[in-house]
């Protein structure tokens, strides 16, 4: 099987997420609120930035375009993570959290119709078993908490929405600037959200300001910064119909299996058979026929 420039980067973007996803919880469950957890994740973005502005000699292309696409781009994402935040206060996690896991859908909608994209028959049998393992990994079960009328659905539908367009316009982008300059400008825009995470914290509750707080979650959200770039070249190179829903449901599989390690938590019946699924899902993509080889490699010039 030939080694494909997205799929290496495809991975490496599911191995930092999942690892990320895994950590994440500590330093909430140490008294830091995750609202604070996104302004040490936005600020944790500026050294890939610094990185990757470096890797093209710090010619960020700054015309209207780029610099519309690449602001769309960190909107969607960061803004649809605040968004996110509002919606599991207004409704349960568990309804919540597979409503916005089929974004890849709209990604993949938009794609197909727009940039023409394409797989072969086991490509898109891994598509389709992809997305059926998002819902799984996504399950959480019912509990008693209420919910605040039918806002969340709204809230959970920009996201939702939110995300989709995202990895779109991230593989549209990557056909006209180069991947560097579009993660600068998700950094600048996800620091540019700063205040809405400020605004959305609860700064009466006792705060945890010690390593266990904004210092340990700086190490565990740089791993999420170092994933959001490396993703951004899996769409460079890869087709995003088979990056979005792959990086989608690898990530999980992943969290899940450090979280039996560490945490020692069996996974729910319907959990392991999205387990499954994402891994067959995996092979299938992964060996996918890939004639077009994305045109990616076009851009390559531009780099």
């Amino acid at each position: 099987m030939k080694v494909r420039p997205w799929l290496i980067y495809a991975i490496v973007t599911t191995a930092f997420w999942g690892i990320w996803g895994a950590l994440i919880e500590l330093p909430q469950k140490s008294g830091f609120p995750a609202t604070l957890g996104y302004v040490v994740w936005s600020l944790t973005m500026i050294p890939p930035a610094l990185v990757a502005l470096k890797i093209i000699n710090w010619k960020l292309e700054l015309d209207k375009k780029s610099i519309l696409l690449g602001c769309l781009i960190g909107l969607t994402g960061a803004g649809g993570q605040l968004v996110l935040f509002q919606a599991l206060r207004t409704g349960p996690a568990y309804l919540v959290f597979p409503f916005i896991s089929l974004s890849p859908v709209i990604t993949i909608i938009l794609s197909y119709v727009f940039l023409k994209e394409r797989a072969s028959k086991k490509g898109w049998i891994g598509i389709v078993l992809a997305l059926i393992a998002i819902i799984f990994l996504s399950y959480q079960p019912p509990n008693d908490a209420n919910s605040s009328g039918y806002l969340w659905i709204i809230l959970s539908l920009i996201v939702f929405v939110a995300w989709g367009l995202q990895a779109y316009i991230m593989r549209f982008a990557n056909q006209t600037m180069k991947a560097e300059s579009i993660f600068f400008y998700m950094m600048a825009t996800g620091l540019l959200l700063i205040p809405f995470a400020l605004l959305m914290t609860d700064f009466s509750q006792e705060i945890n300001w010690g390593f266990k707080g904004p210092y340990l979650a700086a190490i565990i959200q740089i791993l999420n910064s170092i994933g959001a770039l490396t993703i951004v070249y899996a769409f460079r190179y890869g087709k995003a119909i088979i990056v979005s829903p792959m990086t989608n449901a690898v990530a999980p599989v992943i969290t899940i299996i450090l979280s039996l390690i560490i945490y020692q938590v069996i996974p729910h019946p319907v959990i392991v058979g999205g387990i499954v699924l994402a891994l067959v899902s995996i092979l299938l993509m992964a060996i996918e026929d890939n004639p077009e080889e994305t045109q990616a490699e076009i851009s390559t010039s531009k780099n």
